[in-house]
C-alpha cells in the first residue's frame, strides 16, 4: 500500500463526506476507495470512519489523524513546489470560510475567476458570519474583516473596508440629522451583534478614537439586515462600505458623520500557523491580493 494515496483517498473521503463522491473526483471505482480505507484501518489498527447509511463521521482517532495527512501531504507539496516552482501547476482541494455579505457582494466573482484560472484546483466556500477556527474546521484559509487581529494569527492583508453611518433622507426629515456622535443617542439605531453581543460604535473625536455604547432599537447579525431596516425609514445604521455602496446608489440613502469615521477595517486572510502554506494556498492569496489591489 502506498501511504502517500491512501493518505490522499482518507483525505478526499473525509474533506467530502462520501465514498462515491471521493471516487468521483478520484476517477476510480467506490469499490477501490472501500478497499484502500478498509487496508488503511487495518494497516493502522484503529477504525477511521463510522459509515452509515446518510452520512459518514470520524472517529477521534480519525480526526486526529486526519489533521496530520493534511500536515504531511502539504510538505509533500511545498517541497514540490520549492524545487519546481516555475513549471508547478496549483491543485488540490481548497477550504475556505468568508463573511456571508462581503463573500457574496465581493468574493463570488473573484473565486469564480479563480476557479477558471486555476482548474486544477477544487474550491470548497463556507459562507457564515460566525467565528471559525481554522485547524478544528480543517479551512486552509479565512477572509476575516477586522480593525484588530488576535495574538499569533498568521495573516495576509487582502485590502479594507470603511465602516459607514447611513439612513434615509426622510428619516432625517422626520427626527433631525445627528451632526455629532453624542446627538445619536436620540435616535431610532440599528446595530449589529456578534454571537449574541451588541456591538458598540466607535468614532474619531479630537483625533482619539472613542467607543459609544448606544441603546440600539433593532439588531441583527448581518449588514445586509441592518441597511434594509434603514431604507425602510426605521432609524439610523453603520454598516461596511461593501454593504452601504448599493443602498447610497441605488436606494437614495445618505450618510453621516462622515469627520467622525473610524480608521479603516482590515481585511485579512487568516492562516493556520502550524502548517506549511501550500502552493494552491498561496496561488488563492496571491491572486486575491492583486484583484483587491493589495500587493505585498
Amino acid at each position: 500500500m502506498n501511504r502517500l494515496d491512501a493518505m490522499t483517498t482518507f483525505l478526499r473521503v473525509a474533506e467530502l463526506g462520501s465514498f462515491a463522491a471521493a471516487a468521483s473526483q478520484l476517477g476510480v471505482a467506490r469499490s477501490v476507495i472501500t478497499r484502500q480505507i478498509a487496508a488503511l484501518e487495518e494497516h493502522l489498527g484503529i477504525k477511521l470512519m463510522v459509515r452509515t447509511t446518510r452520512r459518514l463521521t470520524l472517529t477521534a482517532g480519525g480526526a486526529a489523524y486526519l489533521e496530520k495527512c493534511r500536515e504531511i501531504l502539504d510538505l509533500v507539496e511545498s517541497a514540490e513546489a520549492e524545487v519546481m516552482a516555475d513549471s508547478l501547476t496549483p491543485r488540490g482541494h481548497l477550504r475556505i470560510g468568508v463573511p456571508l455579505s462581503f463573500g457574496l457582494k465581493k468574493l463570488v466573482p473573484l473565486l469564480l475567476e479563480f476557479a477558471q484560472t486555476y482548474p486544477a484546483i477544487t474550491l470548497a466556500t463556507d459562507f457564515t458570519d460566525s467565528h471559525q477556527n481554522l485547524v478544528e474546521e480543517g479551512k486552509d484559509l479565512l477572509v476575516r474583516i477586522t480593525d484588530h487581529l488576535a495574538p499569533g494569527d498568521i495573516a495576509r492583508k487582502l485590502g479594507t473596508s470603511r465602516l459607514q453611518v447611513i439612513a434615509t433622507p426622510a428619516y432625517l426629515a422626520r427626527h433631525g440629522q445627528p451632526r455629532h456622535p453624542a446627538e445619536l443617542a436620540g435616535h431610532a439605531l440599528i446595530g449589529y451583534t456578534h454571537r449574541g453581543v451588541v456591538q458598540p460604535w466607535a468614532f474619531r473625536i479630537a483625533g482619539e478614537v472613542e467607543t459609544c455604547y448606544l441603546p440600539f432599537k433593532l439588531q441583527a447579525n448581518n449588514g445586509e439586515a441592518l441597511a434594509e431596516a434603514a431604507a425602510r425609514d426605521l432609524g439610523i445604521t453603520r454598516v461596511p462600505d461593501f454593504v452601504a455602496e448599493d443602498y447610497l446608489r441605488d436606494r437614495g440613502l445618505v450618510t453621516l458623520l462622515e469627520d467622525f469615521t473610524p480608521p479603516d477595517l482590515g481585511i485579512h486572510a487568516l492562516l493556520p500557523s502550524n502548517r506549511y502554506l501550500p502552493h494552491r494556498v498561496r496561488a488563492l492569496i496571491e491572486f486575491l491580493a492583486r484583484r483587491m489591489r493589495c500587493p505585498g
